[in-house]
């Protein structure tokens, strides 16, 4: 792409030393030691970087042009814009030719459940013989058999998105789904993304940190739904408090679709049941009933089914079929996955207070009457504090025994956060602190029972472990595995 087709198809407030606009760009950079000759450069604003303090280092590896918020004291082109984080998506997706206009795309939004919805609405494609990409926490894959690629974001930044789409389309695949964080939303990371229709899980505590207030979270989330036009779809979660203000954004030009358990929807599950085995219930679509038995466990799977479930209904597939081959499929990585049994435990990235009471629950339904449930968990650093007394309060009220221990403390002295967390429980009578996570797995095999459910929760998939001055290795899967079979 040249100069002049980028300055003429992009918003900005003036040029600076801009003499040769015949000069071809050939990529997109933000990170000056990545830049590459002949990039654009672009100096985002973020919460810690000012990117603008790199702007002479990308034009000493080579960058043909930097786009700013400000004139810089630099003898290099430079496009001044308003706002860098809302440029880099207009750029990247004129780049990239608009790649998702050609694609298919749904957008999985909530505070859980996105991975595992993405992964079984990919499955009902494959199953309707359609290829269909998936973008996420996981990484990314063009298909159900590809391994995953790593991403460094639950959605990737616009130029790293729009070059996936564009290969998406390259391989001759039509339909993506992914998830859209609230962080991408608000950083502007999938503007000028062409989503055909948008799914949401639910809306609970996470990220204050960040958004500091539910009503700007739940704003955050709502940009997906505001920007369907007519001829999408979305699918809402009719049993979320929120449910409502999600439908009141979406325009009645927009096909509509809830599911839920408790409230009336288009797509409703009664008669819900759990076992070791899985969950089962009826599912009413449109006045038909359909009997359904997972592998999956837990309310919340029952949740991210019928969430699939719906989505199959406003893509037109058929309804039978598509239970069919949900009923078929195990859990998603690190998702509530049993790695051992005698006793039984559960790695599950719950790391919200809604995501553990969920999880505790599920363990619950299925511990025998004479086991015990025992739950590992622990905070992240640099992340909303307020959340950590209330997933004390939640784990001492079902859980038979706590060991509170470090998650990722990122800066944070790892003791303040256990300390955030104590300060939920009522009582620590049944409380072990222990801020290393590998003895604190060794502490549950100490007292587990070959009829308990051992929870291990925040990590999941993860398989890293974030210190103050060292990211290191460290599996839940692995280590549980690695003790509780020694």
């Amino acid at each position: 792409m040249r100069l002049q087709t980028l300055v003429d198809n992009i918003s900005y407030i003036e040029l600076v030393n801009m003499e040769d606009l015949s000069e071809e760009v050939k990529g997109i950079s933000y990170n000056s030691k990545k830049t590459q000759p002949n990039d654009i450069f672009i100096c985002l604003t973020g919460e810690h970087v000012d990117g603008h303090e790199y702007a002479e280092e990308a034009a000493a590896n080579g960058a043909a042009v930097c786009v700013v918020e400000r004139r810089l004291n630099l003898d290099i082109p430079q496009i001044v814009v308003s706002d860098t984080t809302e440029s880099i998506a207009q750029i990247a997706d004129l780049f990239y030719s608009s790649p998702s206009q050609k694609l298919n795309i749904i957008g999985v939004t909530g505070t859980n459940g996105k991975t595992t919805v993405t992964h079984l609405i990919q499955k009902l494609f494959e199953a309707n013989n359609q290829d269909c990409a998936l973008i996420g926490t996981l990484g990314h894959k063009f298909f159900s058999g590809d391994t995953y690629h790593d991403a460094k974001h639950t959605t990737p930044q616009a130029p790293e998105l729009q070059k996936l789409f564009y290969e998406v389309n390259e391989k001759c695949i039509k339909n993506v789904v992914m998830e859209v964080s609230s962080h991408a939303l608000a950083q502007h990371r999938v503007d000028y993304c062409d989503f055909n229709g948008a799914v949401f899980t639910n809306l609970t505590q996470d990220h204050l940190d960040f958004h500091i207030t539910m009503n700007n979270y739940f704003k955050a989330k709502a940009l997906l739904f505001e920007r369907l036009v007519a001829g999408d779809f979305a699918v809402i979660n009719a049993d979320d408090e929120y449910a409502a203000r999600f439908m009141e954004v979406v325009s009645p030009t927009v096909s509509l679709y809830t599911y839920g358990i408790k409230m009336a929807a288009d797509v409703r599950a009664k008669d819900v049941l759990f076992n070791h085995d899985g969950a089962s219930f009826t599912c009413c679509v449109k006045g038909n009933e359909y009997k359904v038995k997972l592998k999956m466990n837990g309310m919340f799977s029952a949740y991210n089914v019928l969430a699939a479930i719906t989505a199959a209904l406003a893509l037109g597939f058929d309804i039978e079929k598509s239970i069919k081959t949900l009923e078929t499929l195990g859990g998603v990585a690190g998702r509530f996955e049993v790695v051992l049994n005698k006793p039984t435990v559960i790695v599950d990235y719950a790391h919200t207070p809604d995501g553990l009471e969920n999880v505790l629950k599920a363990a619950r339904d299925i511990k025998p009457s004479d086991g015990k449930l025992i739950c590992i968990f622990g905070c992240g650093g640099d992340r909303d504090a307020t959340k950590r007394p209330k997933m004390g309060r939640i784990a001492e009220e079902l859980a038979d025994k706590v060991i509170v221990t470090s998650d990722n403390p990122r800066s944070e002295d790892p003791q303040q956060i256990i300390t955030d967390i104590l300060a939920g429980f009522k009582s620590v009578n049944n409380v072990i602190v222990e801020p290393d996570r590998e003895l604190a797995i060794k502490e549950a095999k100490k007292i587990a029972a070959a009829n308990d459910v051992v929870l291990v929760a925040g990590k999941g998939h993860e398989d890293y472990q974030i210190l103050a001055n060292e990211t290191i290795h460290f599996d839940d899967r692995e280590k549980v595995k690695e003790i509780f079979g020694a």
